[in-house]
């Protein structure tokens, strides 16, 4: 993340690195000190704070906003498959927590996947459709989407939305060549 955190701070965004160690999975000391984290940067801020997550990370931005919309502005994910339902302790598929995760926060919510993903199943890094969601197709993998160019683009995009005044990505243009989606 550190490529994207420099990137966002060059086009002057207050950008706060995760600061809660190796992140080895969901546990109560971690979804703590990750409230915390978010309470504290929103008190530092003094507003609400958009949270851009890859892979696990996004699955905790989600539930963060779940958890708290009242600090988060909108939640933006990177591959990462918050619809799958894996358990991290034995790996495997809980339908209950895969339609939890599934459904959004409420809060605007921006899916960036890929289809040649190459760690998770690209399907499960798409939202469902709603007012507040969408999904924008990046050409790269699993580790290359944090630091390719069209990901950080549509980051930057989705960043400069006034808060309160979320719209779809407009693929329009130039970026309807770059940014397709297929069926």
């Amino acid at each position: 993340m550190a490529i994207m955190r420099r990137f966002l701070r060059e086009l002057g965004y207050s950008v706060h690195p995760w600061k809660l160690g190796r992140n080895l999975g969901p546990n109560a000391e971690l979804r703590a000190g990750m409230m915390a984290r978010l309470e504290e940067i929103e008190g530092r801020v003094g507003r609400r704070v958009s949270i851009v997550g890859w892979s696990l990370g996004g699955i905790y931005a989600r539930e963060l906003a779940r958890r708290s919309p009242r600090l988060v502005r909108q939640v933006i994910t990177l591959a990462s498959p918050f619809a799958a339902g894996m358990r991290m302790d034995n790996n495997y598929v809980d339908e209950a927590l895969a339609e939890r995760l599934r459904t959004p926060p409420p809060v605007p919510c921006t899916a960036l996947y890929t289809r040649h993903d190459g760690v998770v199943p690209w399907q499960t890094c798409r939202e469902d459709v709603h007012p507040h969601t969408e999904n924008i197709e990046i050409p790269a993998t699993h580790i290359g989407i944090g630091v390719n160019a069209l990901a950080l683009y549509a980051i930057a995009d989705r960043l400069a939305q006034p808060e309160g005044k979320w719209q779809p990505f407009k693929k329009n243009g130039v970026k309807s060549l770059l940014y397709r989606e297929r069926g």
